[in-house]
């Protein structure tokens, strides 16, 4: 919960195979994946049918409920299409960047989505200039696109093409793309971010999340590999090409997916989100315990790694704070002054819970510290006897290059402090974060990203600082 950690997207494409509108279940998939981004959203789609390859894009800056009304929902009409929630990794907030980005080419018209943050984004799009490309946004999304639609001229389809232009592109990315009746996903060899398949009556749907699948009420089918292309016909076949796929044990999921991103209703490649917090509490109460009489959870991530705390060390769970659901989540706001507004707005304290009694305060993480600050004076206000703040991951040390909001090093409040330092700093009256150790067995022992706690990346960080200048 803390500021200026964010994800980069969430996609959700869909095909119905008897020629139905799609937009309609692609809005309700996109407010399943609302946490994933709020800057933005964007429903782009096509008649397969009608012999015309129109494309009907509805996109702009705010959140689903915000961009989209029953009006024009109504217009856009077409049983192909592809949609977007995003979030900047830093800067870029502008309706220009809002996706899913529409290309039109030479073999007609490409929708695309796109989950990630690509290292080599400045020599790719350099490399397109040179030979005469207009760039129309900041995102390295339309380095993909314009990438696909090059290779796309030779290639025998567009599956190929896109297989083609990924073999050039470096660090993480989902993409859901739609072609003039193909419904295509991609996955980064790594497997950094989530992506799905599911099946609605006669449609089929990528997206980023299962919970998707759930709200829209379609059935899953699978996960797309990492490195796996995906095609779905419109005869309903699934061609599947691993040609970008890597050896299993160096995949790297982030495991702040399982911290922190997915809804705790979401299975990311097998594993169910709402355990793997339930480990992570658990853990956390084997190497960290503290006699106290309540365990509280921050919402929401916080709160399942607390029931697992409580659940380990025998100690009461509690809900210690309610929420107003109608405020976003604090990282996702620009400024530091409007975060610590959103906090106080968005959490307050139940007093009866908490006055008197000693209390193990569960968190995901504490970047620069300032909300964990806050939160620990509005139980100390609340007249909390003692406040043991438990993190359920590890401090964080490094800036992340896929996708992560992460902040510089000199940011990060545990790059410089002792974790007695940081304790004293937040107010509270102890400190513990999960070991590094054990973060493998929150991911069901899947192969994991921990680059932004280790500093061991699984593709060498870039030359060039890309994360401010070519974003989601």
């Amino acid at each position: 919960m803390d500021i200026s950690v964010g994800e980069s997207c969430g996609v959700f494409g869909m095909y119905n195979l008897d020629g139905e509108d799609v937009a309609p279940t692609i809005y309700y998939g996109l407010y399943a994946l609302q946490h994933r981004g709020q800057e933005s959203a964007g429903i782009a789609v096509t008649d397969t049918f009608d012999g015309k390859d129109k494309v009907l894009c509805q996109k702009d800056l705010g959140r689903v409920n915000q961009v989209f009304n029953e009006n024009n929902l109504m217009t856009l009409n077409g049983n192909l299409g592809v949609g977007h929630v995003r979030y900047s990794t830093a800067g870029g907030s502008t309706r220009e960047n809002a996706q899913p980005l529409v290309l039109a080419y030479i073999k007609g018209t490409l929708m695309l989505a796109h989950n990630g943050n690509l290292v080599n984004t400045p020599q790719l799009r350099r490399e397109l200039a040179k030979s005469g490309a207009i760039f129309q946004t900041t995102t390295d999304t339309e380095t993909i696109a314009y990438h696909i639609a090059r290779e796309r001229v030779h290639a025998r389809s567009v599956q190929d093409a896109t297989v083609k232009a990924l073999k050039k592109v470096q660090g993480s990315y989902c993409l859901v793309i739609a072609s003039p009746r193909k419904l295509i996903g991609a996955r980064d060899p790594f497997g950094f971010r989530p992506l799905v398949i599911g099946k609605l009556d006669n449609s089929y749907i990528i997206t980023s999340e299962t919970c998707a699948l759930d709200t829209v009420g379609a059935k899953f089918v699978r996960d797309v590999l990492p490195g796996e292309v995906v095609t779905i016909l419109p005869n309903g076949e699934i061609k599947s090409d691993m040609t970008l796929a890597i050896d299993k044990d160096k995949t790297a999921r982030c495991v702040f997916e399982y911290i922190y991103f997915c809804r705790p209703d979401t299975t990311f490649d097998g594993m169910s989100v709402t355990k793997s917090r339930i480990i992570a509490g658990r853990l956390l109460a084997q190497t960290h315990p503290v006699d106290a009489d309540l365990v509280v959870g921050v919402p929401e991530s916080g709160n399942m790694a607390a029931v697992g705390y409580s659940m380990e060390s025998g100690i009461p769970y509690g809900i210690a704070f309610t929420k107003n659901t109608y405020v976003g989540r604090t990282f996702i706001k620009p400024k530091q002054s409007t975060r610590i507004k959103s906090v106080q707005v968005k959490l307050s304290v139940l007093r009866d819970v908490v006055a008197g009694k000693r209390i193990i305060m569960i968190d995901d993480s504490i970047v620069r510290g300032t909300t964990s600050n806050q939160i620990v004076t509005m139980l100390r206000d609340a007249g909390a006897k003692e406040i043991h703040m438990r993190v359920s991951s590890p401090p964080f040390y490094h800036p992340c290059y896929f996708g992560i909001d992460i902040p510089s090093e000199n940011q990060l409040i545990a790059n410089n402090r002792t974790v007695e330092e940081i304790c004293q700093h937040i107010g509270a009256d102890s400190l513990g974060y999960l070991p590094l150790e054990c973060l493998g067995e929150m991911a069901g022992g899947l192969p994991i990203c921990t680059a932004c706690f280790s500093g061991d990346y699984p593709i060498a960080p870039p030359v060039e600082d890309i994360r401010g200048e070519f974003d989601k």
